[in-house]
Order: C-alpha cells, then sequence, then structure tokens
C-alpha cells in the first residue's frame, strides 16, 4: 500500500460483545495453518464477543488448504464462495463451487479447498462448536447455491426477501440466510433478540441500526451482532443490498452465560 496520502482513519466500529462494524481497509493477514498463498481475515471471534469464528479469505492463484479445516468431533464448518471458483473436497466427496455456492460440513467432517481460477477467489468461512440435541439425528453435509435458491418474502414484504441456506431441521443448531433489500426497503420493524449474527455485505449500500446507532454500510463490510443489540437496516443507493449471515437457531436458551 504505502505511504498514506492523508490523515489515517477508520470507519471500523468496535464495541466489545455488543456489536462490530469491520471495514475491508482495515483487515490484515493473518498466518493461519493449513492455508497457502491467502490472504486471512479474522473477522468475528470469541475475542470479541461471538460464540464462532468467521473469516474472510482471498485466495490467491494457487491458493489452497491442504491440512483441512474444521474435523473436530464437535465443530461445524460452513463456506461460501463470495467470488471466483472453489474446489472443496471431503475425505469421500469433492466439489466445484462457484459465486453463491456453499457447502456445510457437519461435526467431525474435515474440508480441504483449492482455488480454480488464474486469479483470485474470495470465500466467507465459519466455524462453531456443535450443540447437540438429545433424540435428534446428527447433522449432515449440505452444498448448494444460492443463485438456485428461491427468494422469499419476508414478513410479506415483497421489497424485502430472504434464502435459507441450510435445512430447517432440528439437526441443525445454526442457519446460513441471505437477506436481500431493494433501494429503500427497511426491516418491518427494529429487532432484539437472544441470536447473535456474523454478517458479511455482499452488495449495496445502506444504514445499519445497532444498539440504537444508525451507522453506514456498504458492500465488503462485515457486521457482527451480539445477543439483545437491536438491528434493523435500511438499504440506500441504486442498488439492490445483500448481506449473507449466520444465525444460531433450533435450541433452547441455556441457563450459564
Amino acid at each position: 500500500m504505502g505511504y498514506p496520502k492523508d490523515l489515517l482513519s477508520s470507519r471500523s466500529i468496535i464495541k466489545q460483545g455488543l456489536y462490530a462494524l469491520i471495514a475491508p481497509e482495515g483487515l490484515v493477514n493473518n498466518s493461519v495453518p493449513g492455508f497457502e498463498n491467502c490472504y486471512v481475515s479474522i473477522l468475528g471471534s470469541p475475542r470479541l464477543g461471538a460464540s464462532f469464528v468467521d473469516y474472510i479469505i482471498t485466495m490467491y492463484e494457487g491458493g489452497k488448504n491442504t491440512r483441512g479445516f474444521g474435523g473436530e468431533e464437535d465443530v461445524e464448518t460452513f463456506l461460501y464462495v463470495v467470488d471466483g471458483k472453489v474446489k472443496v473436497s471431503t475425505d469421500e466427496e469433492e466439489y466445484e463451487l462457484t459465486q453463491g455456492g456453499y457447502i456445510y460440513c457437519p461435526p467431525g467432517t474435515k474440508m480441504y479447498m483449492e482455488n480454480l481460477e488464474k486469479g483470485d477467489s474470495k470465500i466467507f468461512l465459519y466455524k462453531q462448536t456443535y450443540k447437540p440435541l438429545e433424540g435428534v439425528s446428527a447433522p449432515w453435509l449440505v452444498t448448494g447455491n444460492a443463485n438456485d435458491i428461491p427468494e422469499e418474502e419476508y414478513d410479506g414484504m415483497k421489497e424485502m426477501r430472504i434464502q435459507d441456506l441450510l435445512p430447517t431441521d432440528f439437526a441443525f443448531d445454526m442457519n446460513f440466510h441471505i437477506l436481500t433489500f431493494d433501494p429503500g426497503a427497511c426491516h418491518p420493524f427494529i429487532e432484539t433478540h437472544v441470536q447473535e449474527h456474523g454478517a458479511y455485505l455482499l452488495s449495496g449500500e445502506g444504514v445499519y441500526n445497532l444498539d440504537n446507532e444508525w451507522i453506514p454500510v456498504k458492500k465488503d463490510d462485515y457486521i457482527f451482532m451480539g445477543p439483545y443489540v437491536q438491528q434493523a437496516c435500511y438499504a440506500v443507493g441504486r442498488e439492490k443490498l445483500s448481506y449473507v449471515y449466520s444465525k444460531d437457531c433450533n435450541r433452547d436458551a441455556d441457563l450459564k452465560k
């Protein structure tokens, strides 16, 4: 990047345990074992207050992870292709995922990844400790592409739409969704709930209510929303605002903190 051309500044906002807006301009590379020829930025993590870990990774030409990601008996993982083409393999199968493609690997399943583009590919990566539910079967591997999933109206509003990327089954303790807003659209109300989110903006611009503060957001921003933090969004500008995000679900609240 070289010498700065102006006063140093940042749009990022960190409210430990509550919420965070992390702008792409401030991301740094993390040396994570297994990732080769990749620019790995760790976003949400327990150090921020999240119960999961999110990454945004640029895989350069020849970029890969042959060591494997996940695979522990209590860790589930998810990968979403923001741009490019990536081969994702397990010990049993391999999948070629293009933009909008995704894969969920259940606990005990390790994923390996390789960039198939001559240029860069970008992926959004996630891991979390799985919470089993007595009497319910274990989750299973799921793969697909968001471009093949119909958008459904959100709370009866055609200007705001949602896509579920994983099955709505009690075997899964979380889901990934994509929310899309037409310009000028917004949530029906300011939400306050026990669930937390890690969200990556795929397109557009907006203003996001986080803990009753209205904050400008745009493509390539990352947002962490902690439990009970007020949250809602208005889309602004001339193109649709869209983001992919995780949500814990299908489990009762714990008595312990």
